[in-house]
């Protein structure tokens, strides 16, 4: 099941449009690219380091950079020309670009005839979450870490 705060979201960036008269479905589509899978997936699949307790290699490393780069070419709306000069890390997937294009493009389009989430059912939702972790959280632990980090760059 797709969280609430996704289709909210998405929701909200077609409002903007709408009240800004923007019809590019291009700019639609970059606009929720931006915002779900590229700035917060691709992180993480750059990153895993940032959610599991690991250790990432240059080789890893490399490996998911592959991996992150074919996955924004997949949400991306442009068609990328390819030729024997383009990177190997281009050429990889390449043949399956267009299969995962349509992939994000169907999600985008599930996503949009879900039923609307209205503002009181996502603050609800917001709060029963809250609720449901707020034993997860331990401010003064936050507040410790802001703490220290203010110190080591207080001088900067």
């Amino acid at each position: 099941a797709l969280p609430l705060a996704i289709k909210y979201m998405f929701d909200f960036l077609d409002e903007q449009a709408d009240k800004h008269q923007i019809t590019d479905s291009d700019v639609r589509h970059t606009w929720k690219s931006n915002c779900l899978p590229l700035r917060f997936w691709v992180n993480v699949i750059k990153n895993p380091q940032f959610v599991f307790d690991i250790h990432k290699n240059s080789i890893t490393d490399a490996c998911l950079s592959v991996v992150a780069q074919t996955f924004m070419d997949s949400c991306s709306t442009s068609e990328h020309k390819l030729g024997k000069d383009s990177p190997s890390n281009k050429l990889l997937y390449a043949k399956d670009i267009p299969n995962y294009k349509n992939w994000v493009e169907r999600y985008y389009s599930d996503i949009a005839r879900m039923p609307a989430i209205s503002d009181q059912d996502m603050s609800a939702y917001l709060a029963e979450q809250s609720r449901l972790h707020l034993s997860q959280f331990n401010s003064m632990s936050a507040l410790h870490e802001i703490y220290s980090y203010i110190t080591k760059y207080k001088d900067e």
